[in-house]
């Protein structure tokens, strides 16, 4: 289990400050899994650099203090402390479900360790109506758009309050038309083209087209797919307002970035669609909300897609069928959790305001915690949906007959053996109606 030790990490602080500020300024300035130099200016770029690479926007530094000539993003305390809970709600359910995995209780799960200032920082500076595609981390976007703990749960064990698809979709394959979030697939990059055709329609909608775009969610793994270079063409060629934003978290599961690709980041092929881009430190929330802000804008202003490429590090494995250890060293692992952590970045940013202490971080932690737990012990007492809706919702119109003749063969089966062998009789037991309105159909 990979867990922040937040506290450890705020006993280190004064060592790591010391450190920090001690180090060379070559050392200072760069990104530090990368050679990608450190920039305080927000700028986008459309052309190739040259022979220099791609510069990485940065607010803070690694103890939470703005660079020199770093221009902040409007921020007060009360969105401060709302960035801050919803940074430190997403390991509170990850620690939780992956272990809630790992006990045999739901069949997989996927945490966003290492990428909570990159997924709540895009959140927060997007409007809450623009249509958003992800690919699996990026629940954190329905949970600051009001998505609930308990509809996390009932997600993720598929029982009867699952609105995402009923119990059908594997666990963080969310979907919430209220919250203009799309069906997360399993199959990657499908939500790139995707997301550019959803933008298109925006842009034809007179009611949307001048208040939403599509933001699309990826990883720097899934732009080695085609339909990566298949979207930002549509994007960038109809045009479609398509806000791209990569995650480089430095691993395709076991695949590392320097195995992906040889050119400069995914940031590189921007220009390549004539479209605006610009690299973003992803631990730095602050950097990441003007970065996005921006973006949004250019996409409303253009009419075409933006590129973002936010830098990070995927701290937790891959998911719950991957053991990240056989590919990278545990002490890299660590390194990162202590170094260069997007969630202390932060808290030590607010506390240099007089926005936040020890006591607001134990009492936060607590609450997340007793909420999380609570919703958990609920989604696990309550039932699936009736198993009849294992054929609903999938066609529109008439039923087909592939359908049809399913429902019929497992009505047939559950008749037959449902209530006398015991394995179906006791994983009948689990649905609503214990199967009984397909048994009983005529």
């Amino acid at each position: 289990m990979i867990r922040y030790e937040l506290s450890a990490v705020s006993r280190a602080l004064p060592a790591l400050s010391r450190a920090f500020s001690s180090a060379p300024a070559r050392h200072r300035d760069l990104l530090p899994t990368t050679n990608s130099p450190i920039v305080s200016k927000l700028s986008f770029f459309n052309s190739v650099q040259g022979n220099e690479q791609i510069p990485t926007y940065r607010i803070l530094d690694g103890v939470g203090k703005p660079l020199e000539g770093a221009e902040l993003p409007e921020i007060d305390e009360k969105f401060a402390r709302l960035l801050y809970e919803n940074m430190q709600l997403l390991p509170t359910l990850d620690n939780v479900l992956y272990n809630v995995q790992r006990q045999g209780k739901i069949s997989f799960y996927m945490t966003a360790h290492g990428e909570e200032a990159t997924i709540v920082g895009s959140a927060a500076a997007l409007e809450m109506d623009d249509e958003v595609l992800g690919q699996y981390r990026e629940m954190g976007v329905l949970l600051w758009r009001g998505f609930s703990i308990d509809q996390v749960m009932a997600q993720c064990f598929g029982n009867e309050e699952d609105t995402s698809g009923k119990g059908r979709q594997m666990p963080v394959h969310f979907s919430s038309p209220k919250h203009h979030f799309h069906t997360i697939s399993s199959p990657l990059a499908t939500q790139i083209p995707q997301a550019a055709g959803v933008a298109y329609a925006l842009r034809r909608t007179p009611s949307r087209s001048s208040r939403s775009i599509s933001a699309c969610f990826f990883g720097e793994g899934a732009a080695s797919e085609g339909d990566f270079h298949a979207g930002l063409m549509l994007a960038s060629t109809i045009p479609s307002p398509t806000l791209f934003i990569a995650r480089n978290n430095g691993f395709a599961i076991s695949t590392p970035s320097t195995e992906q690709y040889n050119g400069d980041g995914i940031a590189s092929r921007g220009p390549g669609y004539g479209i605006d881009t610009i690299r973003v430190d992803g631990n730095d929330i602050l950097a990441v909300i003007s970065a996005v802000r921006e973006g949004r804008k250019r996409c409303f202003n253009q009419g075409r897609a933006v590129l973002i490429e936010a830098m990070s590090y995927r701290v937790g494995h891959h998911s719950t069928s991957d053991d990240s250890f056989a590919y990278r060293p545990r002490a890299e692992v660590e390194d990162k959790k202590r170094i260069d952590n997007p969630i202390t970045r932060f808290r030590l940013f607010m506390e240099s305001r007089g926005w936040w202490d020890a006591d607001a971080e134990t009492e936060l932690k607590a609450r997340l915690k007793a909420d999380v737990m609570k919703a958990f012990k609920r989604a696990e007492s309550l039932k699936r949906c009736e198993l009849k809706e294992l054929f609903t919702d999938v066609y529109g119109g008439q039923e087909p007959w592939n359908i049809t003749e399913q429902r019929e063969e497992l009505t047939g089966l559950l008749r037959k053996y449902g209530q006398i062998w015991e394995p179906w009789r006791d994983e009948l037991t689990k649905f609503r109606n214990n199967g009984q309105e397909l048994i009983k159909e005529k």
